[in-house]
């Protein structure tokens, strides 16, 4: 019986990364213009498909498109493992420290620009409001928010308190970014309203020169930090005793994990629910803690998922495209519960 469960366990993994090639390459063939899957495969292996528009569709805003669902879903995923682990607290997300709410904040800060001054035909042509406009402050927001953050994680011993701390900056930004929205226009408004919907789409090429890097950091830091994040399972005092100095651990762990929420958040919007959900579903899959595991499984789930949720968002066949966030929560709140409601029946958090 052990010997199955260990071929069973051994098997996850590659299934995993077979999946998500498959939901891959499923993404960049479904949509409102159905494409072979053979005329992707010809086109990403660097052919030509046999109309130019379908060379097109997929070189310019599919394959963008499933790559950044992808790594959202890996940044996101190992984002909330980390967090979960650091605060033994098995609700902590990405967004637990504020991440999210300062990305909001910077958005909002910027329509408020535009509709106090009354110029935004001159913001509009110097790109403020645009795609760029709205990623810079996107970025400076979350910035901000990491590194207050940041410098409280070097005062603070507590995590407990930390976390705290970061929710009262999340609601004390989102408090700022309601305030902002009661002087604005109804355009700006609905502006705004449009990017906290959360978007894999709006990525562009020269966009992925800046996120994929990023992302890819921050992931291979969480991936150097598997050893650490072991040692804070049991908790800080017994981390401690196998020689971890955990203040120095717990900086570089909030850094990972703010790095890619803050990524994602600028580029994608506040997407929902799946940093949440996926470290609980690779926990209950393989049956384990050890972040050896888990890190390389939750990039993959998360990527499997992100892109599913992109493929129901993007109703294949139709011209409707739903919000992402409403598909994201969807899929994570039966997760949630289902993990939860499992986990009470057995142990408590962390198994």
């Amino acid at each position: 019986m052990s010997n199955l469960t260990s071929n069973y366990k051994t098997l996850l993994l590659p299934t995993l990364l077979i999946t998500l090639i498959l939901t891959f390459l499923l993404d960049i063939t479904l949509g409102s213009v159905q494409i072979p899957l053979k005329e992707v495969i010809t086109t990403l292996l660097g052919g030509q498909a046999s109309k130019t528009s379908w060379t097109n569709i997929i070189l310019k805003f599919r394959l963008p498109k499933a790559l950044t669902a992808t790594l959202a879903g890996a940044a996101l995923g190992v984002s909330g493992l980390q967090m979960q682990t650091l605060f033994r607290n098995p609700l902590a997300g990405p967004f637990v420290l504020g991440i999210s709410s300062g990305a909001s904040l910077g958005v909002a800060l910027v329509i408020l620009t535009v509709t106090t001054t009354g110029t935004p035909t001159l913001l509009k042509d110097l790109g403020v409001i645009g795609d760029f406009g709205l990623i810079v402050a996107a970025s400076l927001g979350a910035a901000s928010v990491l590194a207050i953050v940041l410098m409280v994680s070097r005062r603070v011993q507590d995590t407990t308190t930390i976390l705290i701390l970061g929710l009262l900056f999340g609601y004390a930004t989102s408090a700022i970014v309601n305030i902002l929205l009661e002087f604005s226009s109804k355009e700006s408004i609905q502006s705004y309203l449009i990017w906290t919907f959360g978007s894999f789409a709006g990525v562009t090429w020269k966009q992925m020169i800046v996120l994929a890097p990023v992302v890819l950091l921050g992931l291979v830091v969480a991936v150097l930090l598997s050893k650490p994040l072991n040692a804070l399972l049991l908790g800080e005092s017994y981390a401690r005793s196998l020689g971890l100095t955990v203040q120095k651990a717990r900086f570089w762990i909030i850094t990972s994990a703010s790095v890619l929420a803050g990524a994602i958040t600028t580029f994608c919007g506040p997407i929902a629910f799946l940093g949440v959900a996926i470290p609980h579903l690779c926990r209950s899959l393989f049956s384990t803690s050890d972040h050896r595991v888990l890190i390389p499984a939750v990039m993959m789930m998360g990527g499997i998922l992100a892109l599913m949720a992109d493929l129901i968002s993007q109703f294949p066949g139709s011209q409707i495209v739903l919000p992402l966030n409403a598909v994201t929560s969807l899929i994570g709140t039966p997760v949630v519960t289902w993990v939860i409601l499992r986990r009470n029946s057995q142990k408590s958090f962390p198994t």
